[in-house]
């Protein structure tokens, strides 16, 4: 385990009921898969901002995407915490801005909750947690025996954390990305709970494109010499391997013509690599550089099983999958739908979001984020994605002071969401 996901366990102790942004588990008893394997005694980690209204009905869920936490925002910690929780509570989130008391999603009006996907590694049930007694492997990681999950057995996971906390229904549900295919998946399974959704360059379905380069990721793990089958606790982890599954789905996360623009063939002074085709050293282009970057800050944070876990959910990702046809799935979700694209996404077509909003009940036209960054343009584009919330909620977008320096802006914006949902601050 990380250093992070040893002190996410270590703040899931549920304690302190009144702080907010505050990393808590939910045991959900024993889960039984799609697959029909029973996974004992899970737990869902989660955190919440705001307060319950006695209705149980003016909820907000926020899903995270593939290497996502749950730390939206930063919350309110109470006196008597120790100085590690203070400082994780009050730490930037991942959708700083768009989330707290008097934004687009205001935790003064609205009960916010982001829970950790099944499989993950910030604080719910996945292979780095401990096999309970009872179970062959008791008392040692799940490692190689964490059974596979879906997209849908994490929504289903989730439903019951929602039933524990006394949730009767959404005001909206909202994902990007990964979190967007969570998002649809509820307003399919779950149509009775969820009165608007909000998906964020995200589709139906996993496509073979999709597929591919989750593939070449899942490859890059196991092909680390420390990866050990997945087994690899308590010795050396497949770090290498890891950075590389990074290096390789940063590269979809960006557009062609922001790389170009932003690095083209420059070269970064005092740096050199292996290379060229005698294998002689030669200067380390500043891509080369910035992609090796966002690789090492993964695995200062991120478990390389629960990356092959949530990585094969993504793949899974079909709501038609069993169900007939599109539209057949989505035939009951009448709720508000809100369809948003990246103009330059190369991970999640705009195309895909269009096929989505063609097959709703009733269509909704699709809002699209104009960006240079590709996929992660619905983070760097914060602007634009709070005018989109704002429209989806049916509030004003709140007056605040908005950076005027564009290069400075995206720095800014980057180095919080540059890695696709990593936090400025860990926690």
């Amino acid at each position: 385990m990380t250093e992070n996901t040893v002190h996410a366990t270590y703040l899931s102790q549920l304690q302190y009921p009144s702080a907010q942004g505050y990393l808590r588990q939910m045991a959900i008893g024993d889960f039984t898969l799609e697959n029909g394997t029973v996974l004992p005694q899970v737990n869902i980690s989660y955190e919440t901002w705001g307060t319950l209204n006695e209705a149980g009905d003016n909820a907000i869920l926020i899903l995270h995407a593939l290497t996502g936490d749950t730390h939206v925002s930063r919350g309110i910690p109470t006196s008597d915490m120790p100085a590690p929780s203070i400082r994780a509570v009050e730490s930037d989130g991942w959708w700083e801005g768009i989330v707290g008391p008097g934004a687009v999603v205001d935790t003064t009006k609205y009960f916010v909750i982001a829970p950790n996907i099944l499989g993950g590694c910030y604080g719910s049930t996945g292979p780095a947690s401990i096999v309970p007694e009872g179970y062959p492997g008791a008392g040692k990681p799940w490692g190689s025996r964490f059974p596979y999950v879906t997209i849908r057995d994490s929504v289903r996971a989730e439903a019951e954390l929602i039933a524990r906390l006394g949730i009767k229904s959404f005001h909206h549900v909202i994902g990007g990305s990964l979190g967007g295919a969570r998002a649809i998946e509820w307003a399919a399974t779950f149509p009775e709970l969820v009165r608007g959704c909000a998906v964020i360059a995200a589709g139906p379905a996993a496509t073979a494109e999709q597929i591919s380069w989750a593939h070449t990721q899942n490859l890059a793990i196991r092909a680390d010499a420390n990866f050990a089958s997945g087994d690899y606790y308590g010795g050396s982890a497949p770090t290498a391997g890891l950075a590389l599954a990074r290096r390789i789905a940063h590269t979809t996360y960006r557009s062609p013509a922001e790389l170009e623009h932003r690095f083209g063939r420059q070269a970064n002074r005092g740096e050199s690599t292996d290379g060229g085709s005698i294998g002689e050293n030669r200067g380390r282009y500043a891509v080369e550089s910035y992609l090796d970057h966002h690789g090492d800050k993964l695995v200062e944070r991120f478990d390389a099983n629960s990356y092959l876990a949530v990585n094969e959910a993504l793949i899974s990702h079909d709501v038609a999958r069993g169900r007939g046809s599109l539209s057949h799935a989505l035939a009951l979700s009448y709720c508000k739908w809100t369809i948003a694209a990246v103009s330059t996404d190369r991970l999640f077509f705009p195309h895909e979001s269009y096929r989505l909003a063609e097959a709703l009940p009733v269509p909704v036209k699709v809002d699209i984020i104009e960006s240079d960054h590709g996929h992660d343009g619905f983070l760097v584009e914060s602007h634009q994605l709070e005018a989109i919330l704002a429209k989806a909620l049916g509030v004003p977008v709140p007056e605040r002071e908005r950076a005027v320096d564009e290069e400075k802006s995206f720095q800014d914006i980057a180095a919080l969401f540059g890695s696709h949902f990593e936090t400025q601050k860990q926690n």
